[in-house]
């Protein structure tokens, strides 16, 4: 048997890491500023977060949600803490598509509604519901019906406005767009979608899968601002690798049995990763470094000849190329060797672990504007 060939694939193989620090099989070290898609948030084999895990493994890895799990409240109770939010509720998943799944279902047993407002450019997952409020066709089955969704340009006050109406049932967006280019979501965005929706009755989901988690300098980006959502998403760096994801509820809903459902979601080990994620990123601060560090980053980028735009917040950065990214990110790769992304055709998506080492940074400004400026 081999594997189904969906994914192109880079001939490096790490075989072991820690902190930003990746080494393959030959033994060459790569510095790591993109967490695998904003997945690592505590750095790779964090001591506590190995500690942690090797702990609960060593007790017991797995048991349904048919019984007790005291990890899932201890973790309800961190969560709701660290991210200012305690009086919502938390439903546990094992990824960000799982996440927004059932957040869009949660908002349709709510509202008794189909019609869904989502954003152009927008990307929340491959699965059915998620995939159909996704802005990309290649990417959709004849299965995947989207005839519900009203697409609606990203930070278009207007267009939001307009889009949604009593027949609505959720309005769905990502704090800053990481598939779409790095873009953040502006206040009055928010302020829109937040007024329509009490308006009409219509549910806010937040899409914090990738940009929540602290990554922003905050926990959740629309912290930055006055807004609070109704249902928010998490995943990626809530487990800084292990399978993890989770909806938080506010307290509009009501939950009864069977409503929504999980064999592996909230599972012991994913509970105690989230868990150490959690506490390292309050014993090291980590939230209001990656505000302080993003910012400096981003300044000593802007002063690059041949990036012709800067975007992002804390460490969620994109940067614009005046050419084509795909040469400059395979010298990166192969000459300077640091791990990035890539959204789109001229950006660069930096997405490093919260905390990344300042020197990591430094070099990597030096080395792009060597390849940019000569």
């Amino acid at each position: 048997m081999n594997l189904f060939d969906v994914y192109p694939l880079y001939d490096i193989e790490p075989v072991k890491a820690q902190g930003s620090t990746l080494w393959d099989t030959n033994g060459q070290k790569y510095t790591d500023l993109y967490g695998g898609h904003a997945v690592i948030s505590i750095g790779h084999t964090h001591p506590r977060y190995v500690q942690r895990l090797s702990d609960q493994l060593n007790k017991i890895g797995f048991y349904s949600n048919s019984v007790q799990i005291s990890a899932q409240k201890e973790l309800a109770e961190r969560l709701g803490r660290v991210s200012g939010l305690p009086e919502y509720d938390l439903f546990l998943v094992n990824s960000g598509a799982e996440a927004n799944e059932n957040a869009l279902k949660l908002a349709s047993f709510h509202t008794g509604r189909t019609r869904v407002v989502a954003c152009t450019k927008a990307f929340h997952g491959r699965t059915s519901a998620a995939v159909a409020v996704t802005d990309n066709p290649s990417i959709k089955a004849p299965l995947n019906f989207d005839q519900h969704v009203t697409f609606v340009p990203f930070n278009d006050v207007e267009a939001v406005k307009t889009a949604i109406t009593e027949e609505t049932a959720a309005v769905i967006v990502e704090g800053i767009q990481g598939v779409g280019g790095i873009h953040v979501a502006t206040e009055e965005f928010y302020q829109a979608i937040r007024t329509r929706c009490d308006e009409t009755g219509t549910v806010f989901i937040h899409d914090s899968v990738q940009c929540g988690f602290g990554r922003s300098g905050a926990f959740f980006t629309f912290q930055h601002g006055q807004v609070l959502p109704d249902l928010i998403t998490t995943a990626k760096g809530m487990g800084n690798g292990f399978p993890v994801g989770g909806v938080l509820i506010s307290p509009k809903f009501k939950a009864k049995h069977g409503l929504l459902g999980t064999t592996f979601g909230g599972n012991h080990l994913a509970c105690t990763a989230a868990n150490a994620v959690l506490e390292v990123m309050e014993e090291e601060q980590l939230i209001s470094r990656a505000g302080h560090l993003g910012t400096q980053w981003m300044k000593a980028l802007s002063e690059i000849p041949g990036i012709a735009e800067v975007r992002g917040q804390g460490l969620m950065i994109g940067l614009e190329l005046e050419k084509p990214v795909g040469p400059v990110r395979e010298a990166l790769l192969r000459q300077h060797f640091f791990f990035t992304g890539v959204a789109g055709g001229h950006t660069i998506r930096l997405l490093p672990a919260l905390n990344v080492a300042e020197s990591d940074m430094h070099r990597f400004v030096e080395a792009l504007r060597s390849l940019l400026v000569g």
